[in-house]
């Protein structure tokens, strides 16, 4: 006799996994990794603009994990 406890949720549909797959390309992926950091790096900025202090010693903390960072 076997007790099952919890939920039990269903497998995903593979042929719907691999159709999705295929239909997106590796330059699709590519744009829309691009487009990503693009945004990120525009929000970066601009946090650096709107909270100078906060940045500043961001920076400075950045600044000094990688001076003391070992290869």
């Amino acid at each position: 006799m076997e007790i099952r406890t919890g939920v039990v949720w269903p497998m995903p549909d593979r042929e719907a996994r691999e159709t999705r797959e295929a239909r997106e390309t590796d330059a699709e992926r590519r744009r829309r990794r691009a487009q990503f950091l693009h945004e990120l790096n525009e929000a970066r900025e601009l946090r650096a603009r709107v909270t100078p202090r906060r940045a500043r010693a961001a920076r400075l903390r950045q600044a000094m994990r990688m001076r003391t960072f070992r290869w």
